[in-house]
């Protein structure tokens, strides 16, 4: 499927009115999440031919398609101003076609979805309920307690309930009442009764689903996500099973731990119908010492009695299954030293001990192995491919000279791993799939810095090449002369850096220009992780959005992805953030005066989030910039009191890193220009829209020369073509006050 999409939103599509929700923003006419880019068009390609087949629909708000396993239908749903219209084409080449009084609830995930016999899809749909309507006079106060002695802290997060009737209308447009959908006869069976279902997944034989409810109580300070839930096993005729848990609101979880209780709960692929979950030993408490933090459950029946399967010395992150029907891996992780480790069980012997294939640092790049490809069963199973005892691994292949990625088949018994492909030599090429079961020919993605991306068959026993299909850039007579290069230099204590260096196409040999420096400070546990490359030089460049790489055409360089890595143990490494900061900025000025083509005078800073966070620092303290541009950031660390990115301490226990971190605090010491954008209606946890009018008005009432921009109805990134377009000019027009010389 081949689906066009308009680049960017009007902003009558942002702006439209809609409710927030628990952390959800709930389209009320649509029954849906928030509308975006509407779709184009869709058309659908063969891959064996060629040949195209444009769909016969209007343009609008489209889901992607919903394919069956064999490729045979597919199912799309269309937001529309009488609801979310469930539509289908089946066969997938016959016109799609609406399925008259079917209405879809699309707000929370239990999404339409194919059952494994692909002839009957499952369905939620809305309830046919009116809207309750807000009572003119409140029916009293927001009310909320906390008990003495009873810890529940929780991170800073928007968009939350209000009051009654804001719990009401979450029960309206959340509730579904499920239902199947009989392809063949066009007939819809209800199951059971109304229920916010925020997923329900069928069983692998088909015969039962996990459903969980979202369940009263509801609160006030954490999002739909925490909120009480129940696990339940149902029949296909909606009659209760099983009660698998009852699920407590998560106002207790210890920061950086997980809720108690069972957790993960999900069917085992490859059995008929057998559960199994995690359920932690330590509490859900990180900091708690023990010798295992999780257990590992079975459950075979409905009827039966769970069972303990393994158990992990750390967290466990996760667990995939092979298509062989018992291989199963495991990873645990370890969140204080950032290392993982990956096991290997048995799905149909539970008693067999676990072995253990490989631990590595999770941000050790290069010797990362690379993501375990899956495949599709034709009950739509997602399992590992495995060709005998052989699993397949796509991975990017960072390297010091930028990524080059692969495909390895691998052993897992001997540990001995066969290279199916590796991109070439000036090109970035990415594994798209296998188009064969022998896994002699594969799709891959195609690029070069003077190539657009195309698609791209390999043929492995005779190493021919054919090109499927080729995206074409319309921008590509703007862009075709930028140049870039990767830089890889040292800061002062030793720790290796880089970044990318973008040159303008106006650019003229022996020119020094003006240039932004855009980054995001990254967190390593050691120095030799965060001195590693992870720039992909090869790729295509295609500019789009609010990307600040479109001052490139406004005739700046950009040293894009400059590294900003803040280097130490978890728990401490925020005690140096400031002055690890400003060493790597130290580093990529001097990198940037070494390569001659950038008059380092002239430099602007940028970045947005925890990148606008780091460019207000880093204007107040030091004086490497001419400028800064800080887009939807947060200043004020106080107002994030229970942690932030990864720092798991609270403002109570080391309130000095918090305050020498804000650069709120440090407001008279920002003596550069200083430009914040932030959109207005920002739901991002911590980077509430007041953080940037609070930082502005700081700003001006020590006498400093800023900026601030606040865009209407725009979230934490920019969606609406005005909005964007706006964006870029305030961003250029900064850049074109206090960094052009005169003249320029």
């Amino acid at each position: 499927m081949l689906t066009t999409r308009e680049p960017l939103p009007g902003l009558e599509v942002v702006a439209r009115p809609h409710l927030k929700l628990a952390g959800l923003r709930v389209d009320p006419v649509s029954h849906g999440p928030q509308l975006g880019t509407r779709v184009m068009a869709m058309t659908l390609r063969s891959v064996q031919s060629g040949d195209e087949l444009p769909l016969a629909i209007p343009a609008g708000h489209w889901s992607g398609p919903i394919w069956t396993a064999d490729d045979r239908a597919f199912a799309l749903v269309r937001a529309s101003e009488a609801g979310a219209e469930l539509w289908l084409a089946d066969p997938a080449t016959a016109p799609p076609k609406r399925i008259e009084g079917v209405k879809i609830n699309n707000v929370l995930r239990a999404g339409v979805q194919w059952l494994p016999d692909q002839q009957r899809l499952l369905l939620p749909l809305v309830t046919g309920r009116a809207a309750p309507v807000r009572p003119l006079v409140p029916t009293g106060p927001q009310v909320q307690v906390a008990v003495k002695g009873e810890k529940a802290p929780v991170r800073t997060f928007q968009d939350l309930l209000q009051d009654p009737h804001d719990e009401e209308l979450l029960v309206h447009y959340a509730s579904s009442q499920l239902a199947i959908f009989d392809t063949a006869t066009g007939q819809a069976v209800k199951l059971g009764t109304p229920g916010m279902f925020d997923r329900v997944d069928a069983s692998p034989d088909g015969a039962m689903l996990l459903t969980e409810r979202v369940v009263r109580p509801f609160s006030y300070v954490l999002p739909l996500g925490s909120f009480a839930r129940v696990v339940e096993v149902l029949g296909l005729d909606g009659k209760l099973l099983r009660e698998v848990a009852k699920l407590p609101l998560r106002d207790a979880v210890p920061i950086g731990g997980v809720p108690t209780g069972p957790r993960g709960i999900d069917w085992i692929p490859v059995l008929s119908h057998t559960l199994s979950w995690s359920e932690a030993l330590d509490g859900g408490d990180p900091n708690t010492k023990v010798p295992h933090r999780d257990l590992v459950v079975r459950l075979a029946e409905p009827t039966g009695v769970p069972e303990p399967w393994f158990k992990t010395e750390h967290r466990i992150a996760g667990g995939q299954y092979g298509g062989d029907g018992t291989f199963v891996m495991v990873t645990e992780m370890d969140r204080k030293t950032r290392r993982q480790r990956i096991w290997q069980y048995d799905a149909k012997d539970a008693a067999r001990p676990g072995v253990q294939l490989y631990e590595r640092s999770t941000q050790d790049a290069y010797g990362d192995p690379g993501r375990a490809i899956t495949e599709r069963t034709v009950a739509g199973q997602s399992l590992l491919r495995m060709r005998g005892a052989s699993l397949f691994l796509a991975g990017d292949g960072a390297s010091p000279q930028g990524n080059r990625p692969f495909v390895d088949a691998w052993d897992v018994a001997t540990g001995k791993k066969e290279r199916l492909f590796h991109a070439e030599p000036g090109r970035h090429e990415v594994f798209v799939g296998f188009l064969d079961a022998a896994g002699q020919r594969l799709l891959v993605r195609s690029e070069s810095p003077t190539d657009s991306p195309a698609l791209v068959v390999i043929d492995r026993s005779t190493n021919q090449r054919t090109t499927m299909l080729t995206f074409p850039d319309a921008t590509a007579a703007a862009t075709r002369g930028i140049t870039k290069r990767l830089l890889r230099y040292t800061r002062e204590d030793g720790v290796p850096l880089s970044g990318t260096l973008y040159l303008p196409p106006s650019y003229q040999e022996g020119q020094q220009l003006p240039c932004l420096v855009w980054a995001y400070p990254l967190e390593y546990s050691q120095a030799s992780d965060a001195g590693q490359v992870r720039a992909a030089p090869h790729r295509y460049l295609r500019i789009g959005g609010s990307s600040h790489l479109s001052l490139l055409l406004a005739g700046y360089a950009v040293f894009d992805d400059a590294a900003m890595p803040i280097v130490g143990p978890q728990l401490s490494a925020n005690d140096t953030f400031v002055l690890q900061i400003q060493q790597n900025a130290r580093a990529a000025v001097a990198a940037l005066t070494k390569e001659g083509c950038i008059d380092c005078k002239r430099l602007g800073v940028s970045g947005h989030s925890y990148g606008a966070f780091m460019t207000a620092n880093l204007l107040a303290h030091t004086d490497l910039f001419a400028c800064g541009i800080a887009r939807s950031g947060a200043y004020n660390r106080t107002l994030t009191p229970f942690g932030f990115q990864s720092e798991e301490r609270t403002y109570w226990e080391v309130p000095h890193i918090y305050q020498a971190m804000s650069p709120f605090a440090h407001a008279d010491k920002i003596n550069e220009p200083l430009l914040l954008i932030h959109g207005a209606d920002d739901n991002n946890p911590g980077t509430f829209p007041i953080q940037s009018q609070r930082l502005f008005v700081a700003l001006k009432g020590h006498g400093a020369n800023a900026r601030l921009c606040m865009l209407p109805n725009e979230s934490h990134g920019y969606q609406a073509r005005e909005n964007v377009l706006h964006c870029l000019a305030e961003m250029c027009a900064w850049l074109d006050a206090h960094c052009k010389a005169s003249g320029d």
